[in-house]
């Protein structure tokens, strides 16, 4: 089976073989006045008619004067029915092909095709050609959805590949896009205006959260990248604006889940003279268009939980249910009870626990069972430091959470507009920032100002596209077009490019190193394997290679974070002296094991040395040497 590189270099001769004869590979104009999709559902108003259609090609089929050219552009997929006779003439400066020159295509390759609307003796729908256009060269082919695609990462880095294979992809980021038109019309249609604000903040809120620090070089200032749009929002309220929204990016510098992105879109919305009672109304008429525009149903099936939006939304009270699952008092307890509790439940907490977050994961215990929709309320005053205190229960604040699915998938309250309370609940949080809480939010001096001028009541709401996520079905990376990764060059394109590559990095001739694994994680699609986070950039000073850090795959039990082992680096040559399907030597290359590539191997003495040796246990080093017998 040729290799990918291979595979290109046919794609290259081809394409050097089109210039010589005058082609331009590339042009930059395309003469397409149809989409496929028109033609194909609704062929009696084209049968006969000259039509000029662009995509492209997916198949190829050849019989003697005969060719089938099969493409597809975003509306759908149509045949090209090309007869030799037909072709002629043809114009190379122009980018045309005759006949003879249809072996030089790939699938692909995007081309243009000229001709006449027709179904062939099959009953297939197609445009008998009188002219093809190459409009684009291909030099890499597409995988197969069966073959190249089954690795995730490969999908993830190259969504561009994953949308032109996977359908289901492809019509997902359709939805997405959907998804956030459906707000829109719902808001325009309730008299909301869409404003834009920053995204670089001085001082960042609106949420807890840890913020992105970046720096402004043109003033010498440091900027943080919001965490939330409500604080500029809500200044917009005070400027005399009755109904704002936006939606945009936000971001919040905390870990990756299936569930979390730090970098997401959102939307948040703010209401003069409403409040949180009218919000919920409110907002249970927007979820209802959205998912209807969007899916055409209200009746989902989302991670076990059977979710109707159309029935009743029941309100659940914060401190009630506490109290009746874990007889825990929220406003008389303390963080020994907290901790007590957690422990006893096998959460796993940290050193910066404090009453607040303990109390707050004493809820998520709770959250995941509960299917919704359904609206928290009656949340503390120390857990809300923006929302409204109830004028009979200055304990409760105005605030709702939406539950779908045991999460919560949409924050609110009547805003708080009282300048000195909000300057409180500001200094209260601004002293666990100071404790080491970095999620807690920061004072914000300018919003009290405003604050001070006066902002008239108002209601608040937002949601983040993880609703979209949930709804789909999908884990967050693969509901966003396309997921933060650490950047990475594969080893076909470091070969292709040695101009760019050879000088770059001093990749050890040996294709051994010694790295620290830094982090180990159990694999998420095999308990059986280990995924392990290794520096092979510091471990030894010979140690210089492309990559500080390097994802490895392993069987090994016998590991721990701190541990120096020795890594094999593709390339290298390995004896797998315990691996009898094996003949020594072996390659090694950068594999997918169950669905995550490993880019290397930690290896045993064995495996380094050769049979004679009959340790198989993975080589652990006390002080980072490797003694005599260990060759690099």
């Amino acid at each position: 089976m040729a290799t990918l590189k291979e595979l290109r270099d046919a794609r290259i001769v081809k394409l050097n073989k089109l210039r010589e004869l005058g082609v331009d590979p590339y042009p930059a104009r395309s003469y397409r006045n149809t989409k496929i999709s028109l033609i194909t559902t609704q062929f009696d108003n084209f049968e006969n008619k000259t039509v000029v259609v662009a995509g492209r090609i997916k198949a190829i089929r050849t019989h003697g004067g005969l060719a089938f050219i099969d493409i597809k552009d975003q509306s759908g997929q149509i045949q090209l029915y090309i007869k030799k006779e037909n072709f002629t003439e043809h114009n190379y400066k122009n980018s045309e092909l005759g006949f003879d020159n249809i072996d030089l295509l790939d699938i692909g390759d995007f081309v243009e095709g000229h001709g006449k609307v027709v179904k062939t003796k099959r009953g297939e729908i197609s445009i008998e050609i009188s002219k093809l256009r190459l409009l684009t060269k291909s030099l890499r082919p597409m995988p197969s959805k069966w073959d190249g695609l089954k690795d995730v990462e490969f999908r993830l880095r190259r969504r561009y590949v994953d949308t032109n294979v996977n359908q289901e992809v492809f019509d997902r980021f359709i939805r997405r896009s959907r998804f956030w038109e459906a707000h829109r019309e719902f808001f325009k249609k309730e008299g909301f205006i869409e404003i834009n604000i920053p995204v670089l903040e001085s001082v960042t809120g609106g949420a807890d959260a840890k913020p992105f620090v970046t720096h402004m070089d043109a003033i010498d200032t440091d900027f943080f990248l919001r965490i939330s749009q409500e604080l500029y929002l809500k200044r917009l309220i005070g400027g005399g604006y009755e109904k704002v929204y936006e939606i945009g990016p936000r971001f919040r510098n905390e870990g990756l889940s299936d569930e979390h992105l730090p970098e997401h879109i959102a939307m948040e919305y703010y209401w003069a003279y409403a409040d949180y009672r009218i919000g919920m109304e409110f907002t249970i008429e927007l979820f209802r268009y959205v998912y209807e525009q969007v899916y055409g149903t209200l009746k989902f099936n989302i991670r076990g939980f059977e979710i109707d939006l159309a029935k009743d939304w029941p309100r659940i009270d914060f401190a009630t249910i506490i109290k009746e699952r874990f007889n825990v008092d929220i406003f008389n307890t303390n963080l020994d009870e907290i901790k007590n509790k957690l422990t006893s439940l096998g959460v796993d907490i940290d050193d910066n626990l404090n009453v607040n977050r303990g109390i707050d994961l004493l809820w998520k215990q709770i959250r995941k069972d509960i299917s919704g929709p359904a609206f928290l309320i009656n949340e503390p005053t120390f857990l809300s430091p923006l929302a409204k205190a109830n004028i009979e229960r200055p304990e409760l604040t105005e605030r709702f959470h939406v539950l779908i699915a045991g999460s919560e998938l949409g924050n609110a309250y009547s805003e708080l507009n009282d300048p000195l309370d909000q300057l409180n609940r500001f200094l209260e949080q601004q002293k666990l920032r100071d404790s080491g809480d970095e999620e807690a939010q920061m004072l914000d001096i300018d919003f009290v100002e405003m604050l001070e001028y006066g902002m008239p009541p108002t209601f608040g709401y937002g949601h983040s596209e993880r609703n979209f996520w949930f709804f789909e079905n999908v884990t967050a990376r693969e509901g966003v077009p396309f997921p933060q990764l650490r950047p990475e060059i594969d080893e076909t394109t470091r070969d292709i490019y040695p101009e760019i590559f050879s000088n770059v990095f001093n990749i050890p001739k040996s294709r051994f190193v010694i790295g620290k694994i830094v982090s180990i994680s159990i694999h998420p699609n095999s308990e059986n394997l280990l995924v392990c986070e290794v520096d092979v950039g510091r471990a030894k000073p010979e140690n210089y290679y492309h990559k500080k850090y390097l994802r490895i795959v392993t069987a090994a039990k016998n590991i721990f974070v701190g541990n120096l082992v020795v890594v094999a680096l593709p390339g290298a040559l390995i004896p797998h002296a315990g691996n009898s399907n094996k003949k020594a030597p072996y390659t090694l290359k950068e594999a997918s094991i169950a669905g995550i590539r490993s880019e290397g191997m930690m290896c045993s003495k064995a495996e380094i040395l050769g049979p004679e040796h009959d340790s198989h246990n993975i080589w652990v080093l006390e002080n980072g040497s490797v003694g005599e017998e260990f060759k690099f």
